[in-house]
């Protein structure tokens, strides 16, 4: 998404824990002919997400909040899930986005030129995932949800639009460790997506460049689904 916005002709600033991840892909920006910086910080905790959203908004006006954040990271029944897990875990799904938005939308609100506000959530959010525990990620993905069509309809009449997608399964880097220490998983959820195979990263992209484009000023609230036809059945 990050190289596609860029791409479309968008300046970049890369949060993110992994400091070579984000040098890699600033230096790819950069090959674009675009602006990138980085802010090495774990957003999925409170304290760095307001730090990376405070240091983002140091560097100068925002006008594309992509809130993409967020994983199981454990499968365990739920009965079985301490309290002290689910905290953390709802706030790397759930609450990280909300400070993103109030912190960087907040100040695009202050500005008065409008802007997009993209939260990245989860088919997860519209169903159970079969065969696997850990059901903070889809109470949060559905929160998001919400979240994002409550904040809609707050910021409609201030020209920022809030809108999101919903990937199914995506051999992004967690899903991949998945698949190295519970295949069974993603062989079944494999097995049940209509177009038989995962999504690649990069068909984010257009979705991505789409919301944050004046070819989407219309639509506020929206959902976009991208799964293959998981969903379908």
């Amino acid at each position: 998404m990050a190289l596609a916005i860029a791409e479309a002709g968008a300046d970049v600033v890369l949060v993110g824990r992994d400091g070579g991840s984000l040098t890699r892909t600033a230096d790819d920006i950069r090959a674009r002919g675009r602006q990138s910086w980085t802010i090495e910080a774990d957003a999925g905790t409170p304290e760095g997400c307001e730090r990376a959203c405070r240091e983002a908004l140091a560097l100068g006006p925002i006008d594309i909040l992509i809130n993409n954040l967020g994983g199981r990271r454990i499968d365990v029944p739920l009965q079985e899930e301490p309290l002290e897990v689910w905290r953390q875990l709802i706030d790397l799904n759930l609450t990280a986005t909300f400070l993103c938005t109030k912190l960087i939308g907040g100040a695009m609100l202050a500005r008065r030129r409008g802007g997009r506000v993209i939260n990245i959530g989860s088919i997860s959010g519209l169903i159970a995932n079969r065969g696997v525990g850990g059901r903070h990620y889809e109470t949060a993905k559905a929160a998001v949800l919400q979240f994002t069509r409550a904040t809609a309809a707050d910021w409609a009449l201030h020209g920022i639009t809030v809108n999101a997608i919903l990937p199914g399964g995506f051999m992004t880097e967690p899903n991949q460790r998945w698949a190295r220490e519970r295949p069974e998983i993603i062989t079944a959820f494999k097995a049940q997506i209509p177009m038989g195979e995962f999504g690649e990263p990069a068909d984010l992209g257009p979705l991505a460049v789409y919301l944050a484009s004046e070819a989407s000023r219309y639509m506020t609230g929206a959902a976009l689904v991208i799964d293959g036809g998981y969903t379908l059945w």
